[in-house]
């Protein structure tokens, strides 16, 4: 018996909505990332982009537990002396939770150019709306509901 290696051009790919509302941020980030890699497949191979399109509403009704939303800080570094802005992420959630879990998803995924493509399949919305209703994403649910 020969080991199944999937072809780049043989790869069928589907569209998944999930609603991240009441849901952990971490959770979210790791299954979304599970999906995009596409370790959810049967015909998962490493060096191939095997993952499925994942739509994310409702990011600004995420949780992040324990008291991280005023404890955890993001920090960006523009390259030049005093350079460095912080940001809680009790701001980002309010301003910009679709970055928040984007980000989260990002570190999850490969360091290369397979893992850059991966990220372009996810389209993340704070509210329930999203334009891709032409696609007819398949609504799956995630474990972890607080």
């Amino acid at each position: 018996m020969k080991t199944f290696m999937a072809k780049k051009e043989t790869v069928e790919r589907s569209w998944l909505l999930i609603d991240a509302a009441s849901l952990p941020l971490g959770r979210v980030a790791s299954q979304v990332a599970h999906i995009l890699r596409g370790k959810h497949k049967t015909t998962y191979t490493p060096h191939v982009d095997t993952g499925d399109y994942v739509i994310v509403i409702n990011t600004d009704k995420m949780v992040l537990t324990g008291d991280k939303l005023n404890k955890k800080i993001y920090y960006t570094h523009s390259g030049y002396p005093g350079g460095l802005k912080k940001a809680s992420y009790k701001d980002l959630m309010q301003q910009k939770s679709d970055f928040v879990l984007e980000k989260a998803v990002k570190g999850m995924l490969p360091k290369n150019v397979l893992g850059r493509e991966m990220f372009k399949k996810l389209k993340v919305y704070k509210d329930d709306s999203h334009p891709h209703a032409a696609q007819q994403p398949k609504k799956i649910s995630i474990k972890g509901e607080k």
